[in-house]
């Protein structure tokens, strides 16, 4: 197989013995994005752990995947909420203790609420805080000691572009990205040279359920698939800051150095208004489910 990392550094190689036998968790898994990167994984030889706050929906991705791999049972699901320090725990020793210890944890997990900030339901803040940005911190802070005291390992965060720009209708779910990504930043600085890694994936919109009815500015609308390709690769070979599509990330920072009239002409010119362009209608379900309800399956 060959996977390509979104950075101009060509095609990852992967042969059947990069990724056999390595144990990865992903949260969010069963749906989406986390379903994609764990089926990627699976085929890649890995053993995948798939964590989902909806633990049926789970098992059900797992059966669907477990024989996809190389050997045998490769995938396993189990029930887990990212916002419960007690479930999130719960969730990583029985991967060790079914496995073995943990070589990468991946963050996927996440939800979106589109609209107004000042029509934003306070339940929907809290959902969003709790999960994009409490849920990362949650599972680093638990899973990279392990780690850090092995020396060696990996926490893969699939992000956003929002962690670089902040789309109107998109504020507070901007801010847990920002958030996600300041957070990292200093782990990352934290960890430097224990032998863990930390990585953040940060795609475009997505063709997933969390995404419905938003709008894609600039960018193409992205599959899950290309967003579980980069992370098979960057856990291949890891990088910090991963953007999809790969010319985003340089220029967000080139953007940066614009004077500020022209730098809001240019962000309004690639990012969508999603106050604006969102078929709210075509939201209600997933954000009455997974947003302003006791639900985060989505993906972020």
């Amino acid at each position: 197989m060959r996977y390509f990392l979104p950075d101009g550094e060509g095609a990852v190689s992967m042969t059947s013995s990069s990724m056999n036998g390595r144990v990865i968790a992903v949260t969010g898994g069963a749906r989406g994005i986390g379903r994609e990167i764990a089926r990627q994984l699976a085929l890649a030889g890995a053993r995948v752990a798939i964590g989902d706050v909806d633990g049926a929906a789970a098992r059900r991705t797992a059966d669907e995947l477990g024989r996809t791999g190389r050997t045998g049972r490769t995938v396993e699901g189990l029930e887990l909420d990212v916002t419960d320090t007690a479930s999130f725990t719960a969730f990583l020793t029985a991967v060790e203790d079914h496995w073995g210890p943990i070589d990468v944890l991946v963050n996927n997990a996440g939800v979106m609420w589109v609209g107004k900030f000042d029509e934003e339901p306070d339940s929907a803040t809290d959902r969003q805080l709790a999960v994009n940005l409490h849920g990362v911190i949650r599972g680093v802070r638990l899973a990279a000691p392990a780690m850090r005291e092995r020396g060696r390992g990996q926490i893969v965060t699939v992000a956003s572009l929002a962690s670089k720009v902040a789309p109107p209708g998109e504020s507070t779910y901007a801010a847990t990205k920002h958030g996600v990504l300041g957070y990292l930043t200093g782990v990352r600085e934290e960890l430097r040279g224990s032998g863990v890694q930390i990585s953040v994936i940060m795609p475009g919109v997505v063709d997933t359920e969390l995404a419905a009815g938003t709008a894609t500015g600039a960018a193409k609308l992205l599959t899950p698939a290309d967003v579980a390709k980069t992370v098979v690769a960057v856990i291949h070979r890891p990088r910090f800051e991963v953007t999809i599509p790969r010319y985003v990330g340089p220029l967000a920072r080139l953007v940066t150095v614009f004077p500020q009239f022209a730098r809001d002409f240019a962000i309004r010119r690639m990012v969508p208004d999603q106050v604006r362009s969102t078929n709210k209608s075509a939201r209600a379900a997933y954000e009455s489910r997974a947003v302003t309800d006791e639900d985060d399956t989505g993906p972020a």
